[in-house]
């Protein structure tokens, strides 16, 4: 059978089995004012204190919070108590923030970061579908206040009353100064005996300009940065991830290492009570915990009594477990899985939200024929765009394609809308204009390869090929399980032709200064091999702004250019779901609240401020 009857037939199956999937939305009354003041050159971030007692939390019912007329007024009143019942895919085999993001959503209900994302903040303002956030919605967790006195002179004053949890060797003394201190020498041998050669994040790039850190006393931390740029410093320190989690400096000191669960000791909500091997991993009230509810400031935290991880690697399984009501939540759950749920489960809350990434391919931009900007932007314009948004995502995905930073990132970087027609033309879908730059390139027959990692979208992929062969690009599809994918590709570079991942090189939604290395000639991330000098130039230009404002234009430019330059070839950004039982209150659309890659919005934020309905649960029938 020929390729285009292939495509033809995939094409009319996937139209007849997508339906538009209904998705709740947040009612927004009013805008509540924070506490966070930028300048062009200092963040100074200031919360009200919060007197941290000893004392343990009843979990009885909160009472007497009436309608204040916020937004989050909808999300109904906490109460304390119950269990949430959440899923992971992947076994826990360290409990050691030293070792990276092997565990990152455990790590996050019992260790904390020095900084959390505003949890007062208006969805009209701050989208919480989004992974990022910007520096000015940054709050202190276990600092109080920041500021820079100097050029790369970054000074933390530590909140007061916070304890570790009392769990020997620390017992419950309080947090210091002297704790940040020794997490930062020990991930990158600054100090406090700890070697530069052998820190899991020495090896960070970002990272090694930060020189030295300093505790003059009690409260206050004093880092010094070879790199002034504020925006730099604030995005290293605020950005979540297992990297920026406070370990326990008496228990690394007593057992040398936290890979032992046994050992896990932090200053967060929950306390780490059990660890079965490949099967759960169970968080425990934490009856000191120091934090109050941002919403409701008379409510101690946590609201939840545990929190229970159920390791389930198979997603059917876990789907399974959803739909007799087993799992409170679960995210990132494909268009067609959620579909299925809609079906059977009516009554269980799907929240739309875009992938980290937009779908990309990746074509070498130092071989041939791919060095050819006109051969790019030929397989760009050879794809329908609109036409997969309404037919494989079923309406759900938007039609246009995706520059460098998401369109999603409202105020950042060059969404599609602000196009000119000129660059929008590039862009699409014109068969008899691609064939004739394939043709002007000197390649109007062209034989070529994919690698795809096992886990990208191969149905979308056989679409794609379907229309380049109408353009006369035949495409051979090499597919490789993810352990081959990153060796050949990603730090073999062994491809010579195109490449498409899980999460492509467009839309991102990442902290904007890290934007701009995605191109950046020997950069890790540049599959495409990109190597420009003008796009080269971008990074140092934003290092060296000054304000916000300057650094959004600059962002700004290098989209243009990235978009101009053909580098990646955008396919769309399609949706992904959260499943929320009706019963589990306070959740809002948080991005990846549980799971996810590179930097999940932490869990101690989220899950902490979670509650469960148990009366609906029990009129429910569970």
């Amino acid at each position: 059978m020929k390729r285009g009857a292939i495509w033809v037939l995939l094409t009319c199956l996937i139209v007849t089995s997508l339906v538009l999937v209904s998705c709740t939305k947040t009612t927004t009354t009013s805008t509540t004012s924070t506490t966070t003041t930028t300048t062009a050159s200092t963040t100074i971030t200031t919360t009200t204190p919060t007197s941290a007692t000893n004392t343990t939390t009843t979990t009885a019912v909160t009472t007497g919070i009436s309608t204040t007329g916020h937004w989050w007024d909808s999300l109904g009143t906490p109460q304390y108590g119950g269990k949430m019942v959440i899923q992971t895919a992947l076994n826990l085999v360290s409990f050691d923030p030293y070792q990276g993001e092997l565990n990152n959503q455990v790590f996050t209900g019992y260790l904390e970061q020095l900084f959390m994302t505003d949890w007062t903040m208006d969805p009209s303002v701050q989208n919480y579908k989004l992974s990022f956030w910007s520096n000015a919605q940054a709050v202190g967790c276990l600092v109080q206040t920041w500021e820079f006195t100097s050029p790369g002179t970054f000074v933390l004053h530590v909140r007061h009353g916070v304890y570790w949890q009392n769990i020997s060797p620390a017992n419950g003394r309080e947090f210091t100064a002297n704790d940040i201190v020794y997490h930062y020498n020990r991930m990158l041998g600054l100090g406090s005996g700890f070697s530069k050669a052998a820190p899991y994040w020495g090896t960070a790039s970002t990272w090694k300009s930060l020189t030295s850190i300093t505790a003059p006393d009690k409260y206050t931390v004093i880092m010094t940065w070879s790199t002034p740029n504020p925006e730099f410093v604030t995005e290293n320190m605020q950005a979540p991830g297992a990297g920026l989690s406070i370990e326990c400096p008496d228990a690394v000191s007593l057992w040398g290492d936290l890979n032992d669960w046994h050992h896990a000791i932090g200053t967060g909500p929950f306390i780490l009570t059990d660890f079965v091997d490949s099967s759960s991993a169970t968080l425990t009230k934490n009856p000191n915990y120091w934090g109050v509810d941002e919403r409701y400031p008379q409510n101690k935290l946590p609201y939840v009594q545990t929190i229970k991880y159920l390791i389930i690697p198979n997603q059917a399984t876990a789907l399974a477990a959803v739909r007799v009501g087993k799992i409170d939540l679960m995210d990132s759950i494909p268009l067609v899985q959620a579909q299925s749920m809609k079906k059977t489960n009516p009554s269980i809350v799907q929240i739309q939200i875009p992938t980290g990434n937009a779908v990309t391919l990746d074509p070498r931009n130092d071989k041939t024929p791919f060095s050819d900007l006109r051969v790019r932007q030929a397989l760009q314009m050879a794809i329908d765009l609109p036409t997969i948004a309404q037919t494989y995502y079923g309406g759900t995905a938007d039609p246009w394609p995706c520059p460098l930073t998401s369109n999603y990132m409202v105020g950042w970087g060059f969404p599609y809308s602000q196009w000119p027609q000129d660059l929008k033309d590039q862009y699409t879908f014109n068969q008899a204009g691609a064939k004739a730059l394939l043709a002007a390139a000197g390649v109007a027959n062209l034989s070529t390869d994919i690698v795809v990692d096992s886990a990208a979208d191969q149905n979308l992929l056989l679409i794609v090929q379907g229309y380049f062969a109408q353009v006369g690009v035949n495409m051979e599809i090499r597919v490789m399980d993810s352990a081959s994918f990153a060796a050949f590709v990603s730090s073999g570079h062994k491809n010579d032709a195109l490449a498409m991942r899980t999460q492509g090189a467009l839309g991102v939604t990442y902290y904007p200064l890290r934007q701009f290395t995605k191109f950046q000639t020997g950069a890790s991330s540049n599959d495409m091999m990109v190597s420009d000098p003008v796009w080269d130039a971008f990074y140092p230009q934003a290092l060296a702004a000054t304000s916000t404002d300057a650094l959004k234009t600059l962002l700004m430019n290098a989209n243009k250019y990235a978009a101009q330059q053909h580098f990646a070839i955008s396919l769309l950004q399609p949706m992904q779901y959260s499943l929320c039982q009706a019963w589990l209150k306070g959740f809002n659309a948080q991005y990846s609240a549980i799971s996810g890659f590179s930097g999940p919005l932490l869990l101690f934020e989220y899950g902490a401020r979670f509650w469960i309905d148990q009366t609906l649960k029990t009129s429910m029938g569970y």
